[in-house]
């Protein structure tokens, strides 16, 4: 047995239309690895109940299966505000969210997150899962901080990218713009933040004020 088969056999089964919807991410889209996946989504299960947030932003939905699982910790009274910047995904997201539980409290907005965002009232969110363009991780983070209330959390994916914050020599745009999100965090007293190592890196960020 390998330790992916014993975690996977030691925590909550995975819903079955959310494993549906894994499959369907793997065999339609290039990049399915994007896609939260079984361990990923019953930690943002559980912390989305842990919280219990009314007003929810996710910036970067792709097939839904994060913010499926996020629906499906949040009360029933919640809204979840998730931005798409890839047109093509639309039509066939509309229909995912329209099919598969928890889909109801969802509301799907294409365009580009960092623009919509800066239209948003101050203080209007109690929960922000980043997990969009890599390049604009410290553009999310100002305007992050704007939009969530004190006590509210952010949590944010791929903030180790695959390793490569650690290479001084790796200087893309997509890893500089994680490197900076990761030192801002960290340098940044009014957030309380710890990283999980997680598939890819996940950041757990609370605004203390």
């Amino acid at each position: 047995m390998t330790i992916e088969e014993y975690i996977e056999s030691h925590i909550s089964k995975e819903p079955s239309h959310l494993r549906r919807l894994d499959r369907i991410s793997h065999l339609r889209m290039v990049h399915g690895r994007m896609c939260s996946g079984h361990w990923q989504g019953r930690l943002l299960k559980m912390l989305t109940e842990m919280i219990s947030p009314r007003n929810i932003l996710e910036l970067g939905t792709f097939t839904g299966y994060a913010t499926l699982c996020m629906a499906e910790g949040a009360p029933d009274d919640a809204r979840i505000d998730t931005i798409e910047v890839f047109d093509e995904n639309e039509d066939f997201l509309r229909s995912v969210f329209e099919d598969y539980p928890g889909g109801e409290k969802v509301n799907l907005i294409m365009g580009d997150a960092s623009e919509i965002m800066k239209s948003m009232d101050d203080e209007c969110y109690d929960l922000i899962f980043i997990d969009a363009d890599k390049r604009a991780y410290p553009d999310y983070l100002t305007e992050a901080r704007r939009i969530l209330r004190p006590g509210g959390f952010i949590i944010a994916d791929n903030t180790l990218w695959d390793g490569h914050v650690i290479e001084t020599d790796r200087n893309d745009p997509q890893t500089a713009g994680v490197k900076l999100f990761n030192d801002l965090v960290a340098g940044d007293d009014t957030l309380e933040k710890v990283i999980i190592p997680l598939r890819d890196g996940l950041t757990l960020i609370r605004k203390k004020e």
